[in-house]
């Protein structure tokens, strides 16, 4: 879609805790014919990752349907000053805010949700805590309550993270071929020396960042030449290590548990019935080597075990981990799917 089609503000918020973070909302020339829909990104990205360069993107698929589009740029946003943010602080104050304000903004009684990654699983602490009683339908890609990485993805959380942590405050895979001196430097020429797989340094870097595999967030064959050389390499920033650490608890647990005690937030998020009456949509990428697939079966299984036949479950082939929203034939084969599953009566 041609983006001068579309109309697009910044509304900023304020989260719980006093950030300030901010939502940009898209729509088309034509005023939106459905309710809101907000999108969450990942860590060490942005809110704009759903907009790839691509013929048809989701945002364009979305507006397109005539739904009225949110993309929230909560903390781990690059697009905002880095901190040492933590899951728990992003589910107590960053998304309940964030669809405060949507509902604020537009007077719609309920809000959906596409969430991936560290979004889905920032964002299905808050809706299991009961903080997002005005969300009625998740679309949760990549990994959401339950958290399965290949073996080698463990091993980096158990044994380089504490060392990492020692030299560095965060990882970022944007330093690319030009990483500061010191310890960074050094991890970047490691990850180069060990990394065949294309010519993308930053793309080497993601890998090593978010977990394993040649590359591990996304398939070459699924990418075109703009997304892959010229677009990601500058959609890619700092991660902290205390995001790293929270994960490498939750891989030892198998599910998602709390980093540092925050009010209003459970422990466990298995340990209890979800508090939440939305409808969650899981996918996955058969293919994916951030979460396996596993990830998303078991947190299928727990829901369904309170309101059984009501959620659902989606694996897709050929599919990995970033490319479900990147990939050439995304519009074909991924975006399809949302909207129907957005649009399934409940």
């Amino acid at each position: 879609m041609d983006e001068g089609a579309l109309l697009e503000r910044t509304v900023p918020f304020t989260a719980g805790d006093g950030t300030e973070l901010n939502l940009i909302n898209v729509r088309g020339a034509a005023p939106p014919t459905r309710g809101p829909v907000v999108l969450v990104h990942g860590a060490g990205v942005r809110a704009g990752v759903f907009r790839a360069p691509l013929p048809v993107n989701l945002v364009d698929t979305l507006v397109a349907r005539g739904y009225d589009v949110w993309l929230e740029n909560w903390r781990a946003s690059i697009d905002l000053p880095p901190t040492s943010w933590t899951l728990d602080q992003a589910a107590r104050h960053d998304h309940p805010a964030a669809v405060r304000k949507i509902v604020e903004e537009t007077g719609a009684e309920t809000v959906k949700a596409v969430v991936h990654c560290q979004g889905s699983t920032s964002f299905m602490m808050s809706a299991c805590a009961g903080l997002l009683p005005e969300v009625d339908v998740i679309v949760s890609n990549a990994v959401s309550l339950h958290t399965v990485v290949p073996p080698w993805s463990e091993a980096k959380l158990r044994y380089a993270v504490p060392v990492v942590h020692r030299l560095l405050p965060y990882l970022n895979p944007a330093w690319g071929d030009s990483p500061p001196p010191g310890a960074a430097s050094m991890l970047t020429h490691l990850v180069k020396a060990g990394h065949h797989e294309c010519g993308n340094t930053v793309c080497k870097m993601v890998s090593f960042t978010y977990g394993s595999g040649f590359p591990a967030l996304w398939r070459h064959e699924n990418l075109d030449a703009k997304t892959h050389d010229a677009w990601i390499p500058r959609e890619f920033g700092p991660v902290p290590l205390t995001f790293f650490q929270q994960m490498a608890r939750c891989v030892r647990r198998g599910h998602l548990v709390s980093y540092e005690r925050v009010k209003g937030l459970p422990d466990d998020y298995t340990a209890q019935e979800p508090r939440t009456a939305a409808r969650v949509v899981f996918l996955a990428g058969e293919r994916n080597r951030c979460f396996l697939p596993e990830s998303q079966r078991r947190s299928h299984a727990f829901f369904s075990r309170f309101r059984p036949r009501f959620h659902s479950l989606h694996v897709l082939p050929r599919y990995s981990h970033l490319d479900m929203f990147l990939g050439r034939h995304a519009h074909r084969d991924v975006f399809p799917l949302i909207v129907r599953e957005l649009e399934r009566p409940g």
